[in-house]
């Protein structure tokens, strides 16, 4: 498989794009300014102890306060609150545990009035990102994430990604990591460990330390609220949770941004820098790979597969509901079962990729095709794990409830991606209207085409369009009537339409009787 990451910087924003095989399977988008990223780790104020939600608010500067729940306050609390402590005021001039006193775990069952009180100083790291009107879910289990391992302060625990399928590789890098680890610190190994030489974890142990050591500076005479330490910008942090060996390229449009990352992977993988390429062609890079044609088709409610079936994706405050629906695809299949199947595969292929594409989060609630056959859905439902099973984000899949329902439940880390897909033109009133992008519209025409050939559902077709679309379709000596009358040894004939709008196109066969495809 071909990936590729291809990023895009224009006015204060970065657009981050993992291809697989050129096709669109994530997209990140990074606001300059964004003080609230995932990982940031501030020094907050309690404003309000909720003892019926058992949780309190803290001001750590948004417009918003961040929510914190006991249960993520973390065991080791009070040995965090009183290294904070001591760091701020200065008593404190070694940020290494080693000689640090721990102080007793908070009970686990415990109430948060018992251990946090209003005006209290507290350091949090961001856990979620401020959401709709929500602000940030934050935690005070601070951990430091690098590339092959996540450091975790005041514990021992070394812990290892359970996708590391080897006992043997698992019980190799935990003797490992136990050798090196500093003490009163734990380790969490990640999946990007994995036969990874001692030198290579060392490096990213001591780079993690360096980081702990930072925050430890940043602290003294620090008041609330207040950005200690932040995460590294978003193009990195995927760089840095997505590289592997399977990556082939990363393309980069910006100057700046391409020598940050240059210097990013010298410093965590010199020996990948060979496939970073700095993009410099006068065509904006998006286009160049097709993204933006892509995010077009691909953010819309409805969502079209290359069969003719496609996906109702809807948006409510409490969850996301997605319908299959076959389309046009059913009507030649002699077996309502088999298509079902058929169309309902498909559909998993799409959704898995569409939660990952989008970042939804929560619960989302499919409504499949009905099927009667329960190893049909069982089918459906290992095909659905399947194709979810590269997802980084967590989640659960249920199986069909007795309504033939598929619930999906998701982490919901950043806000989902809200993409406008539509364009507003002119009516026939003199008002104006939305519609599908225009981009998007010689690619439906094409695929239409290509159904009523492949299809054999007319020997003589006639395509009536707007004028503006019939000349774009005729008017150039590699047109696409010749590349169709090429691929399909079929003649299109356009008759250009001056009262139909421009998005509007009908085809007919050669008895004049409207095609539906």
């Amino acid at each position: 498989m071909n990936k590729e990451l291809v990023i895009q910087s224009s006015l204060g924003v970065v657009d981050i794009a993992l291809l697989e095989d050129k096709r669109l399977i994530e997209l990140h988008k990074e606001k300059s300014g964004n003080d609230f990223s995932v990982g940031d780790i501030y020094l907050g104020r309690v404003k309000k102890v909720v003892t019926g939600l058992n949780a309190a608010f803290v001001d750590v500067g948004y417009e918003k306060d961040a929510f914190l729940h006991y249960l993520d306050l973390g065991p080791q609390l009070r040995s965090l609150v009183k290294w904070v402590d001591r760091s701020i005021s200065g008593k404190l001039q070694n940020p290494q545990l080693d000689d640090f006193k721990h102080e007793e775990d908070i009970n686990k069952d415990g109430r948060i009035d018992e251990v946090l009180s209003p005006n209290k100083h507290i350091l949090v790291q961001i856990a979620k990102e401020p959401i709709s009107t929500k602000g940030p879910r934050i935690s005070c289990e601070i951990s430091l994430a690098g590339r092959f391992l996540v450091l975790v302060p005041f514990s021992d625990k070394i812990t290892c990604s359970q996708k590391i399928r080897s006992r043997e590789e698992r019980n190799r890098l935990k003797t490992l990591l136990k050798s090196i680890k500093p003490k009163n610190f734990g380790v969490i190994i990640r999946t990007v460990a994995e036969n990874k030489k001692v030198a290579e974890l060392d490096n990213d142990l001591r780079t993690l330390v360096d980081k702990w050591k930072r925050l430890h500076t940043n602290l003294k005479g620090a008041k609330p609220p207040n950005r200690i330490l932040g995460e590294i910008n978003r193009s990195n942090a995927v760089i840095r949770d997505l590289l592997n060996p399977s990556f082939n390229n990363i393309h980069v449009g910006d100057a700046t941004l391409f020598e940050e990352i240059k210097s990013y992977l010298q410093s965590v993988a010199p020996d990948r820098i060979g496939i970073l390429k700095h993009y410099k062609s006068q065509v904006p890079i998006f286009e160049s790979f097709t993204i933006d044609r892509q995010i077009k088709s691909l953010f819309g409610v409805n969502v079209t597969m290359p069969s003719g079936a496609y996906l109702v994706i809807e948006h409510t405050e409490a969850l996301h509901v997605i319908d299959v629906n076959s389309g046009n695809t059913g009507k030649n299949q002699e077996n309502q079962e088999d298509s079902a199947l058929k169309v309902n595969l498909e559909a998993a292929d799409e959704i898995a990729r569409q939660l990952r594409l989008r970042d939804m989060g929560g619960i989302v609630v499919v409504d499949f095709i009905d099927m009667r056959k329960s190893e049909n859905k069982r089918l459906l439902v290992d095909r659905l794990k399947d194709k979810m099973s590269t997802d980084r984000a967590k989640h659960q899949i249920l199986p069909p409830s007795k309504f033939g329902l598929v619930q999906i439940t998701r982490q919901r880390v950043r806000p989902e991606l809200d993409i406008k897909t539509t364009e507003t033109l002119p009516d026939q009133n003199g008002g104006t209207k939305e519609v599908k992008a225009t981009i998007l519209l010689i690619d439906e025409i094409e695929l239409k085409v290509q159904r009523i050939f492949e299809g054999k559902l007319a020997k003589k077709v006639t395509l009536h369009v707007h004028p503006f679309i019939e000349a774009y379709l005729t008017k150039k000596f590699r047109s696409f009537q010749r590349k169709w009358f090429s691929k399909y040894k079929k003649w299109v004939t356009l008759i250009s339409r001056a009262n139909y709008p421009l998005m509007e196109y009908h085809f007919f066969d050669g008895e004049n009787q409207e095609i539906n495809v």
